[in-house]
């Protein structure tokens, strides 16, 4: 079996696709469920694994009043010294740009117009490193982006920014941010 082979590369966001930042998993196999799909308590959301919101039937499954989450999912143009590509940013790398689980920025985004578009505009222009991974999906069309650090030094994630901009109270704080 061949390695996986990762490339780690320097980096600028060119531009973020806003439009569709996060995607909807089963909490319990994390499979990708459809959007579009609202069950009813009785109806199994996740056809890989059966796992509905009632989950007695199968003993070892702890019942979650939330049977689905979101994660990010994010599609973002980079330009490299020698091109221009478009790579997708999965759950674990994205936290570290927009410093919050993808809920938690659907939440904020709900109550916050165009929070979606802002935070594409905040992220244009970072310079980053990133390693990057083939898919393991054959469908696939893009890059994965594994990992990523920021390379400014004073590098704020994205919510602490809309935070600000909207005036709103940290969830570790009560104090209200500063301008």
């Amino acid at each position: 079996m061949e390695a996986e082979k990762r490339t780690t590369t320097i980096c600028t966001v060119v531009a973020i696709d806003h439009t569709a930042l996060s995607y909807t998993v089963c909490s319990f196999c994390e499979r990708t469920l459809p959007e579009n799909s609202i069950p009813s308590p009785s109806v199994t959301l996740c056809d890989h694994c059966n796992f509905t919101r009632n989950s007695s039937a199968v003993p070892h499954r702890v019942s979650t009043s939330n049977p689905s989450k979101r994660l990010f999912r994010v599609l973002m143009s980079v330009a490299t010294d020698t091109k221009v590509f478009v790579v997708v940013v999965f759950d674990r790398a994205a936290r570290v740009l927009f410093g919050c689980s993808a809920q938690d920025f659907i939440d904020f985004a709900k109550l916050h117009s165009f929070s979606g578009e802002i935070a594409s505009k905040i992220l244009e222009g970072e310079m980053l490193k990133v390693t990057l991974s083939k898919p393991k999906n054959g469908n696939a069309q893009h890059q994965r982006v594994v990992s990523v650090v920021p390379l400014k030094s004073g590098f704020r994630p994205v919510i602490d920014t809309l935070r600000e901009l909207y005036e709103v109270r940290s969830d570790s704080s009560n104090i209200p941010c500063s301008r």
